[in-house]
């Protein structure tokens, strides 16, 4: 029997926001249920890290050049075919509804769904905004978390029981700008910890990290802290207190959504449906939370690239398993179809992870990950386009800082330049040694690596400039 698929993503939620994942900051019993009963990634990283393309990625099984959706400006052409429509074609009901963020008209909206209702845009909070399959728009009263888990199970409560299932629910948290819901208004009475790298300067790394307008104690507006900043505050008092307001609301929208896969969870075993449902627990990419003074993504710094994966499928992974393998988003579309037994399309380009969650040795599996974000210095974030490859041990970043000429991103070319980090010595990432002669070897033999990805995955930007020589 073929099994069910519940594939559940957060918005902008951290990996190091998830008990699970060793979070010192907060606790999410019920995401941590899908790891105790199955399986956790520890090193899964998106190929983009931006809403629109992740998502492209995500259901396509391609990078970005290939599904043509780079920055948040080109919209998702669904022509394409997408992992849930090929399942369907095999006989599985299929329904997504939450967030969706990849254009809205009938050259945009979902395709390969039985049943679809999605929010425009961002969404709201409060009172959401839903698009259905008619193209119809109906306000929902209430919080959109919680919204979006009442329309997955009403769908489930009229689906066909005699076929499989795969249901995609994507929420909107904790996206910005970070509204609670009642119940969790009040969480987090006391401070919670600052991260260790809050207080970077940037001085270790490329001008694109300076240049970049995503700090938390200056470009978090009014509406984001929902306060005005106190009075003769010092500018560390100041940080801090901004910080606080920031971190806690973030976390807030965070618990909202642990309560809600919690209630799918239950829903689950209500049902007898566990033991035949792989579920599935991810969000879009990583997301800064005060590290290197930041918020918000895009960077390939490990917070922004790091995605949570965690994974229950009681017929086959073990529960309480990981993997250290180098996973990545373009895997997920492969790895469902390989689970209900239908063949991958053509044009995808990852790989399935099943063999490595069931514990097999793959000997032949990847040992770097390649990453490319395209919006270069947008109006608000102003982050640099670049590319780079990440091994176990290090990772080579290219700021090749030009748009091409792409929607969303600047006519405006900065002087390219490379960051190298030491991932063993340097976790935090604070110091790139690029220019250090003692990692010429190691420079030099990523940036084959480098190169050697980019021909894989067909990605063929123009040959950067040689590393200099130590």
């Amino acid at each position: 029997m073929r099994p069910n698929i519940v594939f559940i993503m957060a918005d902008d939620h951290a990996a190091h926001a998830v008990g699970a994942y060793g979070s010192k900051i907060n606790e999410t019993p019920h995401i941590d249920r899908i790891a105790a009963g199955g399986a956790l990634l520890e090193n899964c990283f998106c190929t983009n890290s931006l809403c629109a393309p992740s998502r492209a990625t995500i259901l396509t099984g391609t990078y970005n050049h290939v599904n043509g959706v780079q920055t948040l400006s080109t919209e998702f052409d669904n022509r394409q075919l997408v992992f849930p429509e090929l399942l369907r074609r095999a006989g599985y009901q299929t329904a997504l509804v939450g967030k969706w963020h990849l254009g809205h008209g009938p050259e945009h909206d979902p395709r390969g769904f039985d049943y679809w209702e999605v929010v425009p845009g961002q969404g709201r909070y409060r009172d959401p905004v839903f698009i259905g399959m008619d193209g119809t728009e109906q306000v929902r009263p209430g919080y959109c978390t919680n919204i979006i888990t009442d329309l997955a199970v009403d769908w489930l409560d009229q689906r066909d029981p005699q076929r499989p299932f795969c249901l995609l629910v994507h929420h909107k948290a904790p996206h910005r700008n970070w509204e609670p819901d009642d119940k969790h208004r009040d969480m987090y009475v006391d401070d919670v910890a600052v991260p260790g790298s809050f207080d970077d300067d940037h001085s270790g790394h490329a001008a694109a990290a300076r240049a970049a307008r995503m700090r938390v104690d200056r470009d978090l507006t009014a509406n984001d802290i929902k306060e005005m900043l106190p009075p003769h505050l010092d500018p560390d008092e100041a940080a801090l207190w901004t910080y606080q307001r920031y971190i806690k609301d973030y976390l807030r929208c965070v618990a909202s959504v642990d309560d809600n896969v919690g209630r799918l969870l239950d829903y689950l075993d209500e049902h007898g449906l566990t033991d035949d449902t792989i579920v599935v627990y991810t969000s879009d990419q990583g997301f800064f939370l005060g590290d290197h003074g930041w918020y918000d993504k895009r960077f390939m710094y490990e917070e922004s690239l790091r995605m949570p994966f965690l994974i229950r499928y009681p017929a086959e992974i073990p529960a309480g398993s990981t993997t250290n393998a180098l996973a990545m988003n373009v895997d997920f579309a492969q790895t469902f179809l390989d689970y209900a037994d239908v063949p991958a399309d053509s044009r995808m380009q990852g790989r399935s992870l099943r063999p490595l969650l069931r514990g097999e040795d793959a000997d032949d599996w990847r040992q770097s990950v390649y990453y490319r974000y395209w919006e270069h210095d947008d109006d608000e974030h102003h982050v640099w386009a670049h590319y780079g490859v990440r091994t176990h041990d290090h990772k080579l970043v290219y700021y090749y800082a030009d748009g091409l000429g792409l929607p969303g991103t600047s006519t405006t070319a900065q002087e390219p330049e490379w960051e190298l980090f030491d991932l063993r010595a340097d976790p935090w990432e604070m110091r790139s040694v690029y220019d250090d002669p003692a990692y010429a070897r190691i420079r030099a033999a990523l940036v084959e690596e480098l190169a050697r990805v980019q021909r894989e995955c067909g990605d063929l930007p123009w040959q950067p400039p040689a590393p200099v020589s130590g």
